[in-house]
């Protein structure tokens, strides 16, 4: 991917959830709600603090992450479905 995320911005690929329930009913896509783990693609230098000093990024490249239903915003690079969203709109880790 060519695209490099600035500041405390993050880059998640969204994780498919089951398209079948435990019962074995098939959820057609229009029914399904909007995923809320992902994967982290690419994340940003991290932002500075008011003496200019640089703050590291609590994430890194390849981590899972839960966030919120509605974060970030949805772009296409490269033919992928990708969210870009600021480090505190990532809820936590999922290890």
């Amino acid at each position: 991917m060519s695209f490099r995320p600035l500041h405390d911005r993050v880059v998640v690929e969204a994780l498919d959830e089951e398209s079948t329930t435990a019962g074995g009913i098939i959820i057609p896509d229009t029914a399904k709600e909007k995923p809320m783990q992902g994967k982290i693609v690419a994340v940003g230098p991290g932002s500075r603090n008011e003496a200019g000093e640089r703050l590291a990024m609590q994430l890194k490249k390849g981590d899972v992450v839960l966030y919120g239903k509605w974060s970030g915003t949805e772009v296409k690079l490269d033919g992928q479905d990708l969210l870009i969203m600021r480090e505190s709109d990532v809820m936590g880790v999922l290890d």
